[in-house]
């Protein structure tokens, strides 16, 4: 029982992480320039790609028999910089923006490894946290990529 109440610790805190990163991208979005809205479709596609990782990680919980977290990190046990993203999208440029996403990217790659790093999760949970982290470090590095280009 103790270990399941682990697990559900640990997915919740990614479900938390999420909804951070939702949070984040959205409030980007609504902060992009005219000029900038070309981004708006990635990072919508970023915030659909984290509802679909909640949907999932939210599925196991509720078969662990857990309650889902709703809200963002305030006191999470993994990892927090996608809450200090909240308030860092007032820059100036495109580099500003992006750099900004792919810091808070390496928030989430980082959540994801704190969490692969725990013995107690089953295989099947292990290979599908596995799955989501590949999933974001491809839209990490698909952020850097655009960084790169507006250095």
């Amino acid at each position: 029982m103790q270990k399941s109440k682990e697990i559900i610790e640990i997915l919740n805190d990614l479900v938390e992480i999420h909804h951070d990163r939702i949070a984040g991208y959205e409030r980007a979005v609504k902060e992009l320039k005219n000029e900038d809205m070309d981004l708006k479709s990635r990072f919508d596609a970023m915030i659909l790609e984290s509802q679909h990782m909640i949907s999932e990680l939210a599925n196991e919980i509720q078969v662990l028999r857990g309650t889902v977290e709703p809200g963002t990190t305030t006191q999470g046990k993994i990892y927090r910089a996608w809450a200090g993203l909240k308030a860092v999208f007032s820059g100036d440029s495109r580099h500003t923006i992006l750099s900004n996403c792919e810091q808070a990217e390496d928030a989430t790659q980082k959540a994801y490894s704190q969490a692969l790093d725990s013995d107690l999760l089953p295989a099947f949970l292990r290979q599908m946290l596995i799955n989501q982290q590949q999933t974001l470090k491809d839209s990490h590095d698909e952020i850097h990529d655009l960084r790169d280009q507006y250095a």
